[in-house]
């Protein structure tokens, strides 16, 4: 105790001694304003790094921002580092400090201050052209050190005030400048200003003047140009400069022959190139060229040209044709080129002309034309009423004289207000169809047809010759397979009798064709099933096609035999389906059936049948099953799979007469069960009864309560003993769980399931009884228990923690404290957490949590009858 009052009491000095100290100590978290830095000679290397957090009074704290309060460049405001060489101005600037948030923190700016000298920077001379037209006499310092600051100012060397970029265009000749450049002083470093010079030489640049072109017409216009002075097409140009082009003898030669220009070398634009050089060896100014170009053209001959269009249509394509038309050069070749062709249209219903340009390649011209012309059949005249280059400047007139072709919408072949007839016809024979078409004109058509029905064609063709609106066609015999109606619809003519286009139209004509029938043969099939003894034998005919009604004789071999035998009925779908009489099925084994002929009674057209014939079984009937009756346990939930006989061969019904067989899945009831056998081919005996009687037994009860004392040991034969079958009762660990030996321990709160099983039927109880047993009803007066003294919590196994044993059948609601010898807290335990394991729950003051070696005392409480507490002491040895 005198331990933890002296620690105590240092703290409250320590408490007071810190209250009493000035706040100062804690306030200036950014330290102290530093009075002025100066920095005069700016151009020094080092003022490129300033570190300006070592400037600042005080202790400041490091991690904070800086600010630079005049917003200039240079600082670096994480890092506090400013390079004093990107200010471009003597003078006095300020940097503000942020210290970082800190606790206790009131003041937590602070100001660095910096007075930068003046700085004149290093004058130096400059060449310049006069074409720069502005120059900036900033730029005619030194560049290898450091820029001037830019709060100065220019002068002539007369002192006249100047701006910093001064006009040069103005000046002609070669003229030198000189300037003057001063900048203010800074008291705190000089008291003078700072000055220094600059030369600027300005140089004239060359001229090449302002050139004029020229256009002629070569074929007709270069009489007078035969010796064309260059120089007539310049203006404001420099003598003495040298010339370049086609047609010229050396760079001095400035006139030139176009008539044998054009003679040698074609229409054509040329360029001539005059070139002033700048002063000799100097690299200011650029030298100059002006460029004359001289445009010769040709007079085109259009003589001979043709066009014609892409071609004729039908009238079908009149809504979406696309028309275009091509022009080919007459004798004389035509230069590639683009060209405007100015054409007009003139046809039935409507007219017009428009310009279009389109490019000549190797003689041709393609152009488009609108459709908006051609809306009728007719033919359209398509005329070419003139053709100019698009690069021509019209400085020739071309030889040209209109030229035209047709174009011919021709009608569509009509088959409105058309009939078809035809005669009818037996199978496979050909037909003659009539076609009555009023508005059709006379020629030769190609039609495309359809047959449907009865009969089915699709995408037919046949010609036909039409005279005053009637022709014919012929639909041969191999599409007129199938008796019955066939439908022959036309739908679609084209006109043959043109070569070209062969215009086709779409047709809706049909006409009924009746093709009378002939009964199919090769599609007719027997099917007889296998059947049983005694029962009916149907014979199933199909492939009868469209008969109606059908006589078919047939006769029976092998194991049944009988004469030729004939049957007349009706036909459904091409079906039919006769019982042989009974009397010739008398024997068991197999049977053949053979189709002789079949006859269309409608018609009476018959024909003879060839191997049509089916096998087919007349099986024997198999004894009933033997049985006997059987018993099942409730329990068990037997169901119709669990009887005797057993086999997918046996059906089990609920009455002798009953025809549907039980589910295999249906629970089995105290009742009498049919059973049939069926054999392999399906036939099936008569039934026999069999009786099945299900057994049940009642669940297990108790006689006494399930509570138990866990000192006892008790196990399942004692929650037998309090049942009302306790010989014969078995408990489970589940409802669907395992059997308990009647060894086994209770365990406590654990719930067991008891069944009892009749000895005599052998039959576990179908319902069960739930218990739940509780092994905390003690008789504390009959045992005892034993507290330990001590534990060694090591973790080698053994007695590694501190726990009260079988406490808690006595004394289930207890509670268990652990003090140390300072009265600390150490563990509180229970009935759900008995074991101490030598470390502290109840606070953080030991090193780790882990308890040390040594005394420690418990608290027990019984928390039972009234009992009290009980104090004791255990010792703990890791």
């Amino acid at each position: 105790m005198a331990k933890n009052y002296i620690s105590y009491l240092h703290f409250v000095l320590f408490f007071i001694f810190f209250t009493l100290l000035p706040s100062k100590l804690t306030a200036q978290c950014a330290g102290d304003d530093n009075v002025n830095e100066l920095i005069c000679d700016v151009t020094n290397p080092i003022y490129q790094y300033v570190n300006l957090f070592s400037l600042l009074g005080g202790s400041p704290v490091a991690g904070g921002t800086w600010t630079d309060n005049n917003n200039l460049k240079g600082l670096n405001p994480a890092t506090g580092i400013l390079n004093a060489q990107y200010i471009l101005g003597g003078g006095t600037y300020r940097y503000t400090y942020t210290a970082p948030a800190t606790s206790g923190c009131t003041d937590n700016t602070a100001v660095v201050t910096i007075t930068i000298g003046a700085y004149v920077g290093v004058g130096s001379e400059a060449t310049i052209c006069n074409e720069d037209k502005k120059f900036n006499l900033f730029t005619a310092f030194d560049s290898k050190v450091m820029p001037p600051h830019v709060n100065g100012w220019w002068t002539t060397d007369a002192g006249v005030p100047v701006n910093a970029i001064i006009d040069v265009e103005a000046i002609n000749t070669k003229t030198t400048l000189h300037f003057i450049y001063t900048v203010p002083a800074v008291l705190a470093c000089s008291p003078d200003e700072k000055s220094t010079n600059v030369q600027v030489t300005i140089l004239r640049g060359p001229k090449a003047g302002e050139p004029t072109d020229l256009a002629l017409c070569g074929t007709t216009d270069l009489a007078g140009y035969t010796d064309l002075d260059l120089f007539d097409q310049l203006e404001n140009e420099d003598k003495g400069g040298t010339w370049g082009g086609i047609g010229l003898t050396s760079p001095t030669d400035h006139t030139i022959n176009l008539q044998e220009l054009f003679d040698n070398y074609g229409p054509g634009e040329y360029s001539y190139k005059y070139t002033v050089l700048a002063q000799p060896n100097s690299n200011i100014c650029e030298n100059k060229d002006a460029t004359v170009k001289i445009l010769l053209e040709r007079r085109l001959d259009f003589t001979g040209s043709k066009i014609e269009v892409s071609k004729d249509i039908c009238e079908s394509e009149i809504a979406t044709a696309t028309y275009s038309a091509k022009i080919t050069q007459g004798p004389d070749n035509l230069p590639n080129g683009e060209y405007e062709v100015t054409f007009s249209v003139v046809g039935p219903g409507a007219s017009g002309s428009e310009k279009v340009k389109a490019n000549f390649v190797n003689g041709e011209l393609n152009f488009p034309i609108e459709s908006s012309y051609f809306k009728q059949i007719g033919q359209f005249t398509i005329t070419v009423n003139r053709i100019v280059l698009t690069s021509s400047k019209g400085k020739c007139i071309d030889i040209f004289s209109p030229f035209s072709t047709i174009l011919t919408i021709y009608p569509l072949p009509r088959l409105d207000d058309a009939s078809i007839t035809a005669l009818a016809v037996c199978q496979n024979d050909d037909a003659i169809i009539q076609v009555t078409a009023p508005v059709l004109l006379d020629g030769i058509y190609r039609i495309s047809y359809n047959i449907n029905g009865d009969n089915l064609a699709l995408g037919e063709t046949a010609e036909m010759q039409s005279v005053d609106g009637k022709a014919s066609f012929v639909v041969p015999g191999n599409l007129n397979t199938r008796n019955g109606l066939s439908v022959i619809s036309i739908y679609s003519i084209t006109n043959i009798t043109n070569p070209e286009p062969q215009c086709t139209n779409t047709a809706n004509v049909a006409g009924n064709l009746t093709i009378n029938p002939l009964p199919n043969a090769v599609t007719v099939i027997a099917a007889v099933k296998d059947f049983c003894l005694n029962a009916p034998v149907t014979v199933a005919i199909s492939g009868l096609g469209n008969l109606t009604n059908a006589s078919i004789s047939y006769t029976l071999s092998e194991s049944n035999s009988s004469v030729v035998q004939t049957i007349t009925q009706a036909v459904t779908n091409g079906k039919l389906d006769f019982i042989i009489p009974a009397e010739l099925l008398l024997n068991t084994g197999t049977t053949k059936i053979t189709l002789l002929n079949l006859t269309n009674t409608v018609t009476n057209c018959d024909v003879d049948l060839i191997n049509v014939t089916d096998d087919f079984l007349i099986n024997p009937i198999p004894p009933a099953p033997i049985v006997i009756d059987q018993q099942f346990c409730k329990v068990d939930g037997a169901v119709i799979a669990n009887l005797e006989p057993k086999g997918i061969q046996y059906k089990w019904y609920n009455s002798a007469t009953a025809t549907t067989p039980l589910a295999a899945d249906y629970v089995l009831k105290t009742e009498d069960y049919h059973v049939r056998e069926t054999s392999t081919a399906g036939c099936t005996s008569e039934p026999a009864k069999v009786s099945v009687l299900i057994n049940d037994t009642p669940a297990p009860e108790m006689t006494e309560t399930s509570d138990f004392c866990g000192l006892a040991n008790p196990r399942i034969s004692d929650l037998s003993a309090k049942t009302n079958v306790p010989s014969t009762v078995a408990w489970y660990d589940a409802v669907d769980g395992n059997l308990l030996p009647s060894a086994t321990l209770l365990v406590h709160n654990t719930t067991y399931y008891g069944y009892d099983l009749n000895e005599t039927t052998r039959c576990l109880s179908e319902n069960y009884k739930e218990v739940k047993v509780s092994l905390q009803d003690c008789e504390v007066e009959q045992y005892d228990f034993f507290i330990p003294d001590g534990f060694s919590p090591n973790g080698d196994g053994v007695n590694d923690s501190f726990v009260i044993k079988d406490i808690e059948f006595l004394y289930p609601n207890y509670t268990l404290e652990i003090y140390n010898r300072y009265g600390n807290g150490m563990y509180k335990g229970d009935n759900s957490k008995p074991a101490w394991d030598g470390k502290n729950y109840e606070r953080s003051g030991i090193a780790g949590g882990i308890a040390p070696n040594g005394v420690y005392f418990y608290v027990l409480h019984f928390n039972k009858d009234n009992k009290p507490p009980k104090q004791g002491r255990l010792y703990l040895n890791r």
